[in-house]
């Protein structure tokens, strides 16, 4: 499946939405590891951020095609507000958005691109697909794993931490960010080829 050529009528090719929770003490937690591609991304191609549908957006090409980028200041628990919001201002449909999120139920660094699917009790992926009216958009699970033997925190403490440097998060990052690249330029079969089930 591609994504390409773009619909008429739209403004944009593609509304990437990198979820997370505001503020600069989550800025560095799993959680956030969506809204931290969506910063890479916007680095690489020169994006300026600025406050727009409850959120923060900036507006790059990449291969050519016009992408915006989403970051939702809602919350994790409300992200769908903010990402309905700039899907109907831009006249897209919900196959022409990509969700980015981090996914406890694979390991770290993992990398799983689909369309469409539940939601594996993401409340950030489950307040998209409401607002949408539909689960069929595309998504980005970047694996942050979950807490190793012996560890006594909950799953919700886990990832509501900070990466450690040993994780490499950095990496993880990168190359989520390329794998959205991948997408945007290919489609998503090809994305699939290039990172489903492969460790970052």
């Amino acid at each position: 499946m591609r994504l390409w050529p773009r619909r008429h009528g739209t403004s944009y090719d593609l509304l990437v939405a990198g979820l997370g929770n505001p503020g600069r003490e989550y800025a560095r937690n799993r959680h956030n590891v969506g809204r931290l591609v969506v910063d890479e991304l916007a680095r690489r191609h020169d994006g300026q951020w600025r406050s727009k549908f409850n959120g923060l957006l900036a507006e790059v090409r990449i291969d050519g095609h016009k992408v915006a980028l989403l970051k939702p200041e809602t919350y994790m628990n409300d992200s769908g507000r903010s990402v309905q919001a700039a899907m109907q201002f831009f006249k897209l449909e919900p196959d022409a958005v990509l969700v980015v999120h981090d996914e406890s139920d694979l390991e770290l660094g993992r990398l799983q691109a689909r369309l469409g699917g539940g939601t594996a009790g993401h409340n950030g992926v489950r307040s998209v697909a409401q607002q949408l009216g539909t689960p069929e958009f595309f998504r980005l699970r970047v694996g942050v794993g979950r807490p190793g033997r012996g560890d006594p925190r909950p799953l919700a403490d886990w990832v509501l931490s900070d990466f450690t440097a040993d994780e490499d998060p950095e990496r993880v990052v990168r190359e989520a960010a390329d794998a959205v690249e991948v997408l945007d330029a290919e489609g998503l079969e090809a994305a699939q080829r290039a990172v489903n089930g492969k460790r970052s």
